[in-house]
């Protein structure tokens, strides 16, 4: 198991870390910050009750035959009736 390190830097120490990186390390640093973010505003989705409502009526509208899946309308779109 890798060693946890925590420390507590300012903004401007980390952008000047974040620029002695090489390009390769900077995507990489990227990819983590965007896998964060997602984790993160999925976990703001799955909290958020105008979202849940949301949620909640579209698969209403589903069940009632009024919506489709994207798969469904590609293969309603390719082989028309």
């Amino acid at each position: 198991m890798p060693a946890i390190v925590q420390l507590q830097l300012s903004l401007e120490a980390l952008a000047e870390a974040i620029s002695s990186l090489d390009l390769e390390e900077k995507r990489q640093l990227q990819e983590m910050i965007e896998q964060q973010i997602f984790e993160a505003e999925e976990a703001l989705y799955e909290d958020d009750i105008e979202t849940q409502e949301e949620i909640q009526t579209v698969r209403a509208e589903y069940a009632r035959g009024e919506s489709m899946t994207m798969d469904e309308y590609l293969t309603r779109r390719s082989n028309p009736a």
